[in-house]
């Protein structure tokens, strides 16, 4: 499905969520400076699709980030975007400094070998969440941090009424539409409302090992920013 969405992968997302994509991005890249400032940090972007948070992790500081998912096209669209960056910073945004292929459940990596992980709306597609997050915690060295960014299912009322109409009538019709493949439109609002409420996520990280686990609700509700240190 990600293969055959990802030439339009950025436009959509930009388009569907009204830019919203990018301030999302662009607050969980502030909200984890303090790692990112540390010049021999070493940060993992997981499930980073196109690379976009990868990006926007790099661009706040001087530790090293690289990215890892599963999707070949998609990887091939963040490689492509990464040749129009210089590394040094100089001129235009810094790059990540790689990207790789590879499965969440089963990474690539030695133990204890990121200062930080990060997730942007990849998290909830993983076939198993607690063994992802297990392994998540396997690459995380001593006191590093997960940020988990994450759709969400608002509270009941006006705005989260609002928020399922629009991602179960509109969304769909138009990512359908655009992309050519209707049924990724679709599965985008159901992975949604089978995913964890903010509180149930939480539970779930504190049971996989992490500690100090917090969430910051944005967007009346609808997204999710989740952080934990391995303990």
């Amino acid at each position: 499905m990600f293969t055959e969405i990802a030439s339009r992968y950025d436009f959509l997302n930009h388009l569907l969520s009204l830019e919203q994509d990018r301030v999302w991005r662009a607050r969980t890249a502030r909200r984890l400076r303090p790692i990112l400032q540390q010049r021999d940090a070493l940060v993992l972007d997981l499930c980073c699709g196109t690379g976009d948070l990868a990006f926007a992790l790099a661009r706040s500081g001087p530790a090293q980030v690289i990215g890892a998912d599963f999707s070949h096209a998609m990887l091939v669209r963040a490689n492509a975007k990464s040749k129009t960056h210089r590394p040094d910073g100089k001129r235009g945004e810094v790059a990540p400094a790689a990207f790789f292929e590879a499965d969440a459940l089963h990474l690539p990596f030695a133990d204890a070998s990121f200062d930080l992980v990060t997730t942007a709306f990849g998290f909830r597609n993983l076939a198993n969440y607690e063994r992802g997050l297990q392994e998540i915690r396997r690459v995380l060295k001593d006191g590093g941090t997960l940020a988990i960014l994450e759709f969400t299912e608002p509270p009941p009322g006006l705005a989260g009424d609002l928020f399922r109409w629009y991602c179960r009538t509109v969304l769909p019709k138009i990512g359908g539409l655009l992309s050519g493949n209707p049924n990724a439109y679709k599965y985008l609002p159901a992975s949604v409302a089978r995913f964890f409420h903010p509180d149930e996520l939480a539970s779930v990280m504190h049971k996989a090992g992490f500690a100090s686990v917090d969430y910051q609700l944005w967007t009346m509700g609808s997204v999710a920013l989740h952080t934990g240190i391995k303990a």
